[in-house]
């Protein structure tokens, strides 16, 4: 019998960021609290820039886009916010990006997790910024994916490829 196997990934819907900042650029325009705050969003490629005219606006702005993302299904442990708000003339400004892949560190804890904590017989494999783990059993898969389930890690997974 051949091995089933899925692969272990950390990516984020493009599309899916994209849309979560419109909704949030839209709602910041239309809000009272916004109004004569020069509150604004904006994503340039990999740096998603959050700019208001008070500290507490600027944290707001990521508060309303942390919003947009979860009701779009995406996890909020792949916004990697930088630091605080910081005063540059007369604006507050908060960078932000979205983390993707698996980095080696990571994907050598979840391998040892693996090891250690799986079923005997469950191979798992660095490929890249993924991981693929294999066995003989779908069940012991099976209870790979529910035993990373249950851990708590700081970045996102997803289980993809399953066969």
């Amino acid at each position: 019998m051949a091995d089933s196997s899925f692969d272990i990934v950390s990516k984020v819907e493009r599309q899916e960021v994209d849309n979560a900042l419109n909704q949030a650029a839209k709602e910041i325009s239309q809000r009272y609290d916004f109004k004569g705050a020069n509150a604004s969003i904006s994503w340039s490629g990999e740096k998603i820039l959050m700019q208001a005219s008070g500290e507490e606006r600027v944290k707001a702005i990521l508060d309303v886009l942390e919003s947009k993302l979860i009701k779009r299904g995406i996890s909020l442990k792949s916004l990697d916010v930088e630091g605080e708000p910081q005063l540059s003339g007369k604006e507050y400004k908060l960078f932000a990006s979205i983390q993707e892949g698996i980095s080696q560190e990571n994907a050598k804890k979840v391998a040892k997790i693996i090891r250690d904590e799986g079923p005997k017989g469950v191979k798992a494999q660095v490929q890249g910024d993924e991981l693929r783990v294999s066995s003989k059993s779908r069940d012991d898969l099976q209870a790979i994916i529910s035993l990373l389930k249950g851990k708590d890690f700081d970045f996102a997974l997803q289980f993809v490829n399953y066969r």
